[in-house]
């Protein structure tokens, strides 16, 4: 098609193969992975339809322009030499985002200090007047990344990170960030085809993904606004359109999302939490013990959460990794439970062996998402009633 173009969408560590998934089922064309970002090609509409309803992305962004540069003369020539009236006009503001990886450029910075004078010089050249920078919510974000001698220029359409979702405005001490959430979900294999359990659900990040995973409504619904939304070119027919026709995609969920945490503080933030997101409808919140809980479902369970941890709670580590286990072995027979941890040698106390052991980034933690399954009755029945068969 001849008005696709090339984008480029961030995520985290561990989640490109799901992303691209993603953007494949939404429709992109020429996705190929990378690291943290999954690069696509798509229609104006395309772009709209990716902000609202990717989960695992935490940024799509547009580029625009690309150059061999050898030094920061270079780098200030090449970018005022672009037509900048493309995208913006003296009365917009505008911010600068870089990222280098680079002998030349050390310092991201300086790069976008250089980058913010030439275009604000060509705009005093040209105009006699010249747009103001502001950082906390420009009409336009520009993003520039260079890594060796080579820099790319984009536009960034998402403005602040996609994982602010909009529906949570009460947290605990460490909540876990939306983007991760969604992202364990979907590696967890939730689908919506079972009761669901949260049962150290804190906020309720991980309660309202799955239930948003369960019925297929897209990801940042909720969300305030796109930076796209200001661009000299938006089409608003066209956004209104797509957020149509992605609410036309949602489906029915038949189970149930439920959701413990035993300081009545967090269960008050995470019905605050759901009630925003508009989803009271399918998730209970109980103030309940984990540890002093049982499987009250018939049928398969998943269960799928983030227990706290040594950087945010004062946890005596050995006994509560073994309550984890003792509480699955004896309480949740038929349930595939997987959990995160950046604590691995705290795994071993569990007592269970995991069948399933995902190396993902809990922000700055190298973490590991492990899979326990329950099985209903022994291990060693189920395998002969498999046998048998």
């Amino acid at each position: 098609m001849g008005n696709n173009f090339k984008m480029v969408a961030k995520t985290l560590f561990g989640f490109e193969e799901l992303l691209s998934k993603e953007l494949r089922n939404l429709g992109a064309s020429n996705v190929v992975e990378g690291t943290r970002n999954v690069s696509f090609e798509g229609d104006t509409g395309f772009m709209y339809k990716a902000n609202l309803c990717l989960r695992t992305a935490i940024k799509i962004i547009k580029p625009i322009h690309s150059f061999r540069v050898r030094d920061e003369n270079d780098l200030y020539k090449k970018i005022y030499a672009m037509d900048w009236t493309e995208h913006l006009s003296v009365s917009e503001t505008f911010a600068i985002d870089a990222t280098v990886n680079s002998e030349q450029f050390t310092h991201s910075l300086y790069v976008s200090q250089k980058t913010k004078d030439a275009i604000v010089d060509k705009f005093r050249e040209t105009d006699g007047t010249r747009p103001d920078v502001d950082v906390k919510d420009p009409d336009l974000r520009i993003n520039i990344h260079i890594h060796n001698n080579e820099c790319n220029v984009s536009l960034d359409s998402s403005g602040y990170s996609l994982h602010k979702r909009g529906y949570r405005t009460a947290t605990n001490i460490a909540p876990i960030n939306e983007v991760l959430a969604s992202g364990l979900l979907l590696l967890s294999g939730w689908d919506g085809q079972s009761d669901f359990l949260d049962p150290m659900c804190g906020s309720g990040t991980m309660l309202t993904e799955a239930a948003m995973i369960a019925c297929n409504i897209p990801a940042n619904i909720n969300r305030k606004g796109f930076a796209f939304e200001k661009w000299t070119d938006f089409d608003a027919d066209l956004f209104e359109k797509i957020i149509d026709s992605s609410l036309k995609k949602t489906r029915e969920f038949h189970y149930k999302i439920i959701g413990y945490d035993k300081a009545p503080s967090a269960v008050r933030k995470a019905q605050d939490n759901i009630e925003n997101a508009n989803l009271e409808d399918y998730i209970t919140v109980e103030r309940k013990d984990f540890f002093k809980t049982e499987k009250e479902s018939q049928g398969t369970l998943h269960m799928c959460f983030n227990p706290p941890y040594g950087e945010r709670l004062d946890i005596e580590m050995e006994n509560f990794y073994s309550a984890i286990g003792d509480t699955l072995k004896q309480g949740y027979p038929g349930t595939n439970a997987w959990f995160i941890t950046s604590n691995l040698p705290a795994l071993k106390y569990v007592g269970l062996r995991p069948s399933r052991k995902i190396k993902v980034f809990n922000s700055h933690l190298e973490s590991r998402l492990v899979k326990y399954e329950m099985y209903e009755g022994s291990k060693k029945a189920k395998y002969q009633k498999n046998t048998e068969e």
